[in-house]
């Protein structure tokens, strides 16, 4: 019953596929592992690029002490645990879902850093989920050296992990898996697949491994053969769940936008349970329509927007499954306001005339005149530049990005 991603994960780093840029030769990652140095450290990365098998195998080589939380599920008296827990012991709190790629135990190195059995490290998954009260009481044991902290996000760090933090912390961007990766994964599964349904698969994954072992696990118990129709059959069936980057998270998130759009509430409010019961994250729903909210009813209602930053912030506040509340006001609220897309198209025709015209003279008289010299150049003086009095550059006078 192992999952097939825990059977095929890569032990060391010389079983590891992608991110050369971290763990190729003399790359800061390879070194830290080689030579055993201790600190903490972010991954930041999308789904499925390998974050959870690099801080298992990071601990490995120190051989330390290693837990492991889900942020989603974990709170401050997981972390007391943690801290109290014996030296020597490796205790290991597995995520409430489904781990990362190759995220269960990662075993002994082949060469084991010496005297390192002491250091304790704690593997936070989505530690954007950590609310900042819960981060705050990390800080003293990472700042002590007590705990060795190794986050993993797919949102960027900058806007999810508190300053104090993050400036004790060092953050290594894992990119999507290439095509090259992802096929080098798919052959390790063991499974035999033709060059169409390699391709597919590998499309279909988006640089996402995980998703690619959990198809080709999935077909492979629903049919006797892995094909591009077998594939196909899987990938339209429930037995694969809802992936936070796979094609049905793009298709709901899509029908949820365009719900609002159409001034369906009801239908928005089904594909926003969707969301929630699948275990979105809340605060990507609130992204979404933060940016509907100016994006599609602009200037109709323009307090829509402050709806919408009302229902992020409440989102990341609270939390689920309080938040709940919030994103189903702000659904409806958005749904029924009237429809106005009139700025979002002014701005995008108005960056194609930037694009097309490059750097066109801004008319004197609307130039800044902060020194003597300037304005004896005619900064900030009406010289007849501008007949027409429109503030455009010369040769866009009369550009009309909004209709009268």
């Amino acid at each position: 019953m192992e999952p097939l991603a825990n059977k095929i994960r890569p032990r060391t780093l010389n079983e590891y596929v992608g991110q050369e840029h971290l763990v190729g030769k003399d790359k800061p990652l390879r070194l830290a592992i080689e030579e055993g140095h201790v600190f903490s450290f972010i991954l930041w990365g999308t789904p499925g690029t390998g974050k959870t098998t690099l801080a298992r195998i990071y601990a490995s080589a120190l051989n330390a002490e290693f837990h492991e939380l889900s942020a989603v599920s974990a709170g401050k008296d997981d972390i007391r645990r943690v801290i109290g827990s014996q030296p020597g012991r490796s205790s290991k709190h597995r995520p409430s879902g489904e781990a990362e790629l190759f995220g269960a135990d990662a075993g002994e190195p082949e060469e084991a850093a010496p005297n390192r059995g002491r250091t304790k490290i704690l593997f936070l998954d989505e530690i954007h989920r950590f609310n900042k009260a819960q981060q705050d009481f990390l800080l003293p044991f990472v700042e002590s050296g007590e705990l060795v902290l190794i986050g993993a996000t797919t949102e960027n760090p900058s806007f999810e992990v508190i300053p104090a933090l993050l400036s004790r912390m060092r953050v290594f961007v894992l990119n999507e898996l290439t095509p090259d990766d992802m096929s080098a994964i798919i052959g390790r599964t063991g499974y035999e697949l033709d060059d169409e349904a390699r391709s597919w698969l590998i499309e279909m994954a988006n640089g996402d491994a995980r998703q690619a072992i959990t198809m080709i696990e999935n077909t492979a118990k629903l049919y006797d053969e892995i094909s591009l129709e077998t594939l196909k059959e899987t990938l339209q069936s429930k037995f694969l769940r809802y992936d936070k980057k796979g094609e049905e998270h793009y298709n709901v998130i899509s029908a949820f936008i365009k719900s609002m759009r159409a001034s369906r509430p009801d239908a928005a409010m089904y594909y926003l349970a969707r969301m929630i019961e699948s275990g979105e994250d809340p605060k990507f729903i609130a992204r979404r329509m933060v940016i509907f909210a100016s994006e599609d009813i602009g200037l109709a209602q323009p307090t829509a927007l402050v709806v919408a930053n009302a229902v992020f912030e409440a989102v990341t506040m609270i939390g689920m499954p309080e938040c709940i509340h919030n994103l189903a006001h702000g659904a409806a609220f958005l749904a029924r306001a009237a429809k106005d897309r009139s700025a979002c198209d002014a701005i995008f025709e108005a960056i194609d005339d930037a694009k097309k015209f490059g750097n066109l003279p801004v008319p004197m008289k609307i130039r800044n005149a902060p020194s003597r010299l300037m304005k004896e150049l005619g900064y900030g003086q009406d010289e007849g530049d501008d007949p027409e009095g429109d503030l455009m550059p010369a040769k866009l006078r009369g550009r009309k990005y909004f209709s009268d």
